[in-house]
């Protein structure tokens, strides 16, 4: 097929938005659509490929696995090599024994399925720390291209039409079970091939569409696609329920780029720049590099790394992108090189792939090599310290999960403390957070009742449709309505709504859109002024809520939720005990590391006011607003830790160790409330 120079200047619009996201700049919010721009970059130039060789009769199943392994191997397999030693030097032992087990998924084409298992989604702040999280899409392209090849030939016996049409309706059975996934299993949808083929199968039907030339360019199609690609990036976020019929944004403006912007038009004048052509040229080079680089880098800080430093990563992948792409990559698609010819090649990846599948195993099945490191003797201080940072057990029977599909037998309390004579009864409702802070509670505990009901990723609000949540689609719904009747029929005296607050109301980052949206049901919609913006909406779900719990006679406590940190305080402290960062573990150089690396004040204010200010204006009567915060306050900072642990197992859940630090301010708070019944 002739070589179009807009298509390498698509691919660099493509690239570029996928790492400046990765980055964290915040104008990129929707920069990971580059990915399935992608997608249909290769469903259309291997299918157009193929379908040329299929009508001539010179296909080879065997040369299209070979030009795949040419194109994909070389380099992957040389970004995992020096991937290796950054691994051994800076991750704790947990982090390699995760890194070890990706590796190997990446050997077999499955990373894909590794993290949609794995806890969180592609947008969970962990994500950020796992350097071949970016590998999902080559793990996506080559699952579909172990069926499509095989596939378009025997349709193609059918003839030209019947492969088109049939083409066409299974793109449209992938985008259907796609808009399905965005709203019932999340992070399945993001990460699995069948609801991502419809994006490969998009840029294959482009290729049908062309086989027999050109389409008749058309200036004003080429620059709407140019549009829809660049509205994506910038106008979409986590919050976007995705790859869905959003998805067709970005897919439909690189397909009318692919059919459209033909050399002439103004938008492949644009793409044709030599920058954006060169870019493109080594883009593939370039997305393999720039995921591990910022992963390593986040790894090795002791707090986020600058937007600065970040960015200067970003300019030093697309060096070595141009790199490995001039010395790896290139010579290796050239058949006819000396020294690469098809056998010698085979085993050579056949011998890469298997060490690589040995030592991930390895690291995986030694949890992480803590031989490396000099492990902790046990009731040592450095033992203490990483015992800091256990989560709290509490409500783990009772525990739905984020990412769960199905209700099952979730319908129970859990009882958490339960003295003989209870003075009180207390039910915790809400998020992970409100299982977090459940040791905090056993102070109280002592002479009062306490229980809790809740799930992962679910805010405690009633009447409304909650979108964002990795639970499937309507199990949110269904946890709040049993929520309600627990406190309807269960004889408490206080509920409890706990939860990260922020989270519902403007995202991970200060400025940044929030992940979640809420649709009222008929019951709350006259009190929800849907003028008021996303924050606005959700404040008046949160009064609704709060109004009906209250009219069942019980007092309704809204807790803040505790600071949220810049930095990973579990990947600290196990830095500083295992990899000796920070000089040590002495009180003062652990105390420096803390503060060097909390949550400010005005950080805070900044991401949690709208919420607690939503909360405060609503206490009174029979509604208290309870805050912790002040127990973490040390000058003009959150610490999130002592000379003596981490008050976190995370960057914004409490540990136990944390939870025993606020227990007594904790009771402090609810005296007056439980005074008032």
């Amino acid at each position: 097929m002739k070589y179009r120079p807009e298509i390498d200047g698509l691919r660099a619009l493509a690239v570029t938005p996928v790492i400046l996201f990765h980055a964290g700049i915040g104008a990129f919010s929707g920069g990971f659509v580059g990915v399935d721009i992608f997608f249909v970059i290769s469903g259309y130039l291997i299918t157009s490929i193929l379908l040329t060789e299929v009508r001539r009769g010179e296909f080879s199943l065997l040369g299209f696995y070979e030009r795949r392994a040419r194109r994909i191997l070389p380099a992957l397999f040389f970004v995992l090599l020096c991937c290796l030693p950054f691994a051994w030097a800076w991750m704790v032992p947990d982090q390699l024994r995760h890194f070890g087990r990706s590796v190997v998924a990446v050997v077999f084409s499955v990373s894909n399925f590794l993290f949609w298992r794995e806890d969180g989604g592609y947008f969970a702040a962990a994500s950020e720390l796992k350097p071949l999280l970016h590998t999902w899409s080559l793990a996506v392209e080559e699952q579909y291209y172990l069926v499509a090849p095989l596939a378009f030939v025997l349709l193609w016996r059918q003839g030209r039409r019947v492969a088109f049409w049939a083409t066409a309706a299974l793109a449209l059975a992938s985008l259907m079970l796609a808009e399905w996934g965005s709203r019932f299993a999340p992070v399945a949808n993001f990460y699995l091939t069948p609801f991502r083929a419809w994006e490969l199968l998009a840029g294959a039907l482009c290729a049908f569409l062309m086989l027999d030339g050109p389409m008749r360019r058309s200036e004003p199609l080429g620059l709407a696609g140019l549009g829809l690609i660049l509205g994506a990036v910038f106008l979409f976020d986590g919050g976007t329920p995705f790859p869905g019929l959003y998805a067709l944004v970005p897919v439909g403006g690189a397909v009318l780029v692919i059919l459209f912007a033909q050399p002439g038009t103004a938008a492949a004048r644009l793409l044709s720049l030599p920058p954006l052509v060169g870019l493109g040229v080594i883009s593939y080079s370039t997305y393999l590099w720039h995921q591990p680089l910022f992963a390593f880098a986040r790894i090795r800080s002791l707090s986020a790394p600058s937007e600065g430093l970040l960015l200067l990563l970003a300019v030093a992948a697309v060096g070595l992108g141009a790199l490995s792409w001039r010395f790896v990559e290139r010579p290796f698609r050239r058949r006819a090189a000396p020294g690469v010819a098809r056998r010698r090649f085979a085993a050579a990846c056949a011998a890469c792939g298997v060490l690589f599948v040995a030592g991930g195993l390895y690291a995986s099945v030694s949890k992480g090599i803590p031989g490396r490191v000099p492990v902790p003797a046990p009731g040592s201080r450095e033992a203490g310290l990483l015992a800091s940072l256990a989560d709290a057990p509490l409500a783990k029977p009772c525990w739905l999960g984020t990412g769960a599909t199905e209700i099952g037998d979730f319908n129970l309390l859990c009882p958490i403390f339960t003295p003989p004579e209870p003075a009180h009864r207390i039910l915790v409702i809400g998020d992970s957070h409100s299982a977090a802070i459940l040791p905090a509670f056993h102070l109280l505990g002592a002479r009062n009742a306490v229980s809790w009901l809740g799930a992962g990723d679910c805010p405690p609000v009633l009447d409304a449709e909650v979108r964002g949540s990795t639970l499937a689609r309507g199990l949110c719904e269904e946890v709040n309505r049993r929520e309600y009747e627990a406190v309807r029929d269960g004889g408490f005296d206080v509920v409890v709504l706990a939860a990260r607050w922020s989270h519902y109301f403007n995202g991970e980052r200060p400025g940044a859109r929030g992940r979640f949206s809420f649709i009222p049901a008929a019951a709350a919609a006259p009190s929800i002024h849907p003028s008021a913006g996303p924050d606005g909406v959700f404040a008046d779900l949160l009064a609704h809520t709060v109004q009906r719990y209250a009219g069942l006679g019980v007092a309704v406590v809204l807790l803040d939720q505790v600071p949220e940190q810049p930095a990973s305080p579990d990947k600290l402290m196990e830095q500083v005990v295992f990899l000796g960062a920070g000089e040590g573990v002495g009180g003062a150089e652990l105390l420096e590391t803390i503060a060097g690396s909390s949550q400010s004040l005005a950080a805070d204010a900044v991401l949690q006011g709208p919420a607690e200010r939503a909360m405060a204006r609503l206490a009174g009567g029979e509604v208290w607003y309870v805050s912790v915060d002040r127990g973490f306050r040390q000058g003009e900072l959150y610490l999130w830790g002592d000379a003596n642990g981490s008050f976190y197992f995370d960057r914004n859940h409490l540990s136990v160790y944390g939870t025993a630090f606020i227990a007594e301010e904790l009771t402090r708070a609810f005296q007056p409330v439980l005074d008032s019944r």
